[in-house]
């Protein structure tokens, strides 16, 4: 009986679990652009995004999150892509709303693409660092992967940490804990100020651009008729090995590859913009790892 028991327990938690890992079919929306400009492929394996002069494209998640572990596999937009931006983040809704983005702005053929990063609290963001990435992120696929637990927002390129946003209400900085997030792509032109700040306009006649998505999985807890997946009186709050990204953090070896990735490749941190902030830093600049 006793065994029977366990079983069924573990059944369930799979159901949960397996529901977040990897059929864009199943787990997405296309928003905006229709079918013509976001078309999910190879059986829900595949997912690609294109923008042209009419119109870019987007998808949200089916479920909302509160927390969790969320990775992506992105190839970005090649050639000259300047003037379009892909985004990929998590975000929740109302005039207050949480966010925590990963943005990628193209550029002229054979200029680095720059990974901009951002946290929003209670719709105040301003927390941008930005960075190159060590490799071309058009030639092939990689991870993207965003770790938001009740105490850190760590973002990872390939399992390797880039920025780390700890939890410091305790020094009152607002922490993102409170609101479910969907998760949201999107392909779309920002020439305005995605290129050397508005310099370099998009080149329509390389249009169509196009993103491609693949091996999405979240674990993650879902969000649903108010209460989560990972509550006290969840069956997964007793399988910490299964939730063990809800009490993770950096360790040694880790923080040491967070810095060297923002010592040789970042390119922007509002942390040491003085000019921005002429009545001093926001309180988290004060505190490493911020």
């Amino acid at each position: 009986m006793r065994s029977r028991l366990l079983f069924l327990v573990l059944m369930i938690i799979n159901l949960l679990m397996v529901s977040c890992a990897g059929n864009f079919y199943e787990d997405f929306y296309v928003t905006w652009g229709g079918d013509s400009k976001a078309k999910i492929l190879n059986n829900g394996s595949l997912l690609t995004l294109s923008l042209d002069e009419a119109s870019g494209s987007g998808f949200q998640s089916k479920n909302e999150y509160l927390f969790g572990k969320i990775d992506m596999q992105l190839k970005l937009v090649p050639g000259n892509s300047a003037g379009t931006v892909t985004a990929y983040y998590l975000s929740s809704k109302g005039s207050a709303w949480d966010e925590i983005d990963f943005e990628f702005l193209g550029n002229l053929s054979g200029d680095p693409y720059i990974l901009h990063t951002n946290v929003f609290t209670q719709g105040k963001g301003n927390r941008e660092q930005q960075f190159y990435l060590w490799f071309n992120p058009t030639a092939d696929f990689h991870t993207y992967s965003i770790i938001w637990n009740p105490q850190r927002i760590v973002f990872s390129v390939d399992g390797t940490p880039i920025r780390e946003f700890k939890n410091m209400e305790n020094i009152g900085v607002p922490f993102p804990k409170n609101q479910p997030m969907r998760i949201y792509s999107s392909l779309w032109n920002a020439d305005d100020w995605a290129t050397r700040g508005g310099l370099v306009k998009t080149d329509w006649s390389q249009a169509p651009f196009t993103a491609s998505y693949r091996n999405f999985n979240a674990n993650a807890c879902i969000w649903y008729n108010g209460a989560s997946s990972c509550s006290p009186n969840s069956v997964l709050s007793n399988f910490n090995n299964i939730n063990a990204w809800l009490w993770e953090e950096l360790d040694f070896a880790r923080q040491g590859q967070m810095k060297w990735v923002q010592d040789n490749y970042m390119i922007y941190n509002y942390c040491k913009d003085t000019k921005r902030f002429p009545q001093g830093l926001p309180r988290e600049c004060y505190v490493s790892n911020h």
